[in-house]
């Protein structure tokens, strides 16, 4: 029986499992949608809660211990107990506290599952292989971001790692875990090794759902770490409040992003990370050396809505503009506006001497120098235009943006929403031609 034991929280004894045999793994994919689940859990189960049901229902898990970390938590427990697809499913029953009535209580649960899983394993407790498996955590001592909050998946995490400019670690909920610091006692029973075990269970850094989280600050006053990305599970209340906490107590670049725990999800914040890595190091996005040529240099904004073009010359005073479609491919509709461009400049994509991409559709055009994103490019070209500018609206599209810049025209910080097109340009356009007029012709009328 070499069957993976899956877990989903830091506070699981990961240790003790290993020492009748078990293989551990944290349980943390990000599936491409909740078809299984939708069928059998209520809709405002939260997504990681989701994402267990689809990894166990697709047959992918069939050992896992889970904590009572909160109610979704005690729900997918009770839906996976009804469900008679586990080899083994157990919950740990781990107290909000690390006072001596919760250890005492922990490491009773602790026996208990020895018990159990060394039932189900056929094995006895090695405690050789306990003490080995106590490994202390590694940190990053190294300029880094870090990732807090709520769970995030590997999917996302791995699209994180790709986008940001320096190591980032991972500090969010279950992979916070600091067990292993300290080695068990020697010659102790059993009964006592696992009281230990129970007092160094509950005080690692705490979760959110412990009483006193406040060992949590040294999640963000480390002296090497340059930004925070700070993440949240959508119908998560656990950690809805930590951010504004942080935010108030820290001096480094701060992000706040949502998901779904799906990987469409995850595809939808491209844009707020990428953004908020070239405020970690605008450097990095200068691009490489340019020869230049011609003199002519082109943007496009590939929109949701429209694709606009720009050629300027090396003057930086504009040649052309234009102004198109989308359509149905972003890839397409760039070229289409930017032939239409050249065309009203009368120059050749070979007299461009840089192409600069940014919008929407921007990684779906090949053909680009390089791709920034419509954030930094706002504050870039607000900055130029008016240095005294310090925060810009843009009403896309798809979303919104408000972006705060700094006297040096750097984001200092953005926000956008991501949940539809509610409020966007998109909305303002049906509701103007609902009324019969253009945007132009409604703006005017609003004001009077």
């Amino acid at each position: 029986m070499n069957k993976k034991t899956y877990y989903v929280c830091k506070y699981t004894p990961i240790e003790l499992l290993r020492a009748f045999g078990g293989e551990c793994e944290n349980l943390n994919g990000m599936p491409e949608g909740f078809e299984r689940a939708d069928q059998i859990a209520h809709p405002n189960l939260c997504g990681f809660g989701k994402a267990v049901l689809e990894a166990v229902m697709s047959g992918s898990v069939t050992e896992l211990v889970l904590v009572n970390c909160c109610d979704s938590i005690r729900s997918v427990y009770d839906i996976l107990e009804a469900s008679g697809k586990m080899d083994f499913l157990y919950m740990i029953d781990m107290l909000h506290c690390g006072d001596t009535c919760s250890r005492e209580r922990t490491a009773a649960q602790l026996k208990g599952l020895a018990k159990a899983y060394g039932a189900y394993k056929g094995t006895s407790f090695d405690e050789a292989a306990f003490r080995a498996a106590f490994v202390p955590p590694e940190k990053l001592h190294t300029p880094h971001l870090t990732v807090l909050g709520a769970r995030m998946g590997a999917e996302l995490f791995e699209m994180v790692q790709k986008t940001m400019p320096l190591p980032v670690e991972n500090d969010s909920c279950v992979h916070n875990r600091s067990v292993g610091t300290l080695q068990p006692p020697e010659g102790v029973t059993f009964d006592s090794l696992m009281e230990w075990y129970a007092g160094e269970l509950l005080h690692q850094i705490p979760c959110m759902r412990m009483m006193d989280n406040s060992g949590r600050k040294q999640l963000y006053n480390d002296p090497s770490l340059r930004g925070i990305i700070y993440h949240t599970v959508k119908f998560c209340d656990f950690y809805s409040f930590e951010y504004a906490e942080i935010k108030q107590h820290t001096s480094v670049p701060l992000l706040k992003i949502e998901s779904d725990y799906t990987v469409q999800s995850s595809g939808q914040l491209m844009t707020r990370l990428e953004a908020f890595a070239e405020s970690i190091d605008p450097a990095q996005f200068d691009g490489k050396e340019i020869k230049m040529g011609k003199g002519y240099f082109a943007g496009i904004d590939s929109g949701s809505t429209s694709t606009d073009v720009v050629i300027l010359n090396k003057n930086k005073e504009i040649v052309t503009s234009i102004i198109l479609p989308t359509g149905a491919g972003a890839a397409i509709g760039a070229e289409r506006a930017l032939e239409e461009a050249l065309k009203a400049a009368k120059l050749t994509r070979e007299d461009i001497d840089a192409l600069v991409t940014t919008g929407y559709g921007r990684t779906a055009i090949q053909d680009g120098d390089k791709s920034i994103t419509e954030i930094t490019c706002h504050a870039r070209g607000a900055h130029y235009l008016d240095p005294n500018v310090r925060t810009v609206i843009d009403i896309g599209g798809q979303d919104s943006k408000v972006i705060r810049l700094d006297e040096n025209g750097s984001v200092v910080n953005f926000v956008m929403n991501d949940k539809c097109a509610a409020g966007t340009g998109r909305f303002l356009e049906i509701m103007a031609r609902t009324m019969e007029m253009g945007v132009d012709q409604m703006s005017v009328t609003g004001v009077h």
